[in-house]
């Protein structure tokens, strides 16, 4: 059964994301401070997607997405945020999480979310000989890992997909709906920013300048090309 992290510090919000998560398949682990979550996430490694609330008792959601973040890039993170704090959004994403859901919500955009990420979280399958080289670009999508110069890069689930999409790419301009849709699915309803927010995250982790980026070039009024 997929295992799923409720880190939210109210327990009305966090009983009503748990029976419906239930409902629908999924063993899950509650958490009400960010401390907790931590402690619940080495008790249970096999936890696959992570929903963290922002405001917490103790330490915030974005410290405990960087806390994942710094040993686990293959968990799938969701935040949630308010509806008004834009901001929240983009820090999330900034700081590691694939998605974000804004309050309030309702149980089945949370696991359409849900859902997605397991899908990527379990990565698809691949010829042995699926490899991929371009550039200083090694992409192996067996173990969906890329090295660049033979060194490892450490990717999110969300950043490999969006890389692998470019290479498979190369050379064309790919429209910010093109990459929603390709990444986050069909059936995905939120917002565009999600893709460039990503895309700057990639960029700060395979451009040897994020700020005048050579390999992801974006196309104004359009989206981005991988320019290889």
């Amino acid at each position: 059964m997929k295992k799923v992290l409720i880190l939210e510090d109210e327990e009305n919000i966090r009983s009503f994301v748990v029976i419906n998560l239930k409902r629908a398949g999924y063993d899950v682990v509650e958490a009400g401070t960010g401390s907790e979550a931590l402690q619940k996430l080495q008790e249970f490694p096999d936890i696959g997607v992570a929903i963290l609330d922002i405001m917490l008792p103790d330490m915030d959601g974005f410290e405990v997405c960087r806390r994942i973040r710094a040993g686990n890039a293959k968990m799938g993170v969701i935040m949630l945020t308010a509806r008004t704090q834009e901001m929240d959004k983009v820090t999330g994403l900034m700081t590691g999480a694939d998605d974000y859901v804004t309050k309030p919500f309702s149980p089945a955009e949370l696991t359409a979310r849900i859902d997605a990420l397991f899908r990527r979280v379990g990565g698809e399958t691949a010829a042995p000989s699926e490899i991929h080289q371009q550039g200083p670009f090694l992409l192996n999508n067996r173990n969906r890992t890329v090295e660049k110069n033979g060194e490892r890069i450490k990717l999110t689930q969300v950043e490999y997909s969006i890389l692998k999409l470019f290479m498979m790419n190369s050379g064309r301009a790919l429209s910010r709906e093109d990459i929603l849709s390709a990444v986050w699915g069909r059936e995905y309803e939120g917002e565009l920013k999600i893709v460039d927010v990503n895309i700057r995250r990639l960029r700060i982790k395979i451009e040897d300048d994020a700020t005048n980026p050579t390999y992801i070039t974006t196309v104004w009024g359009f989206g981005y090309k991988w320019g290889l």
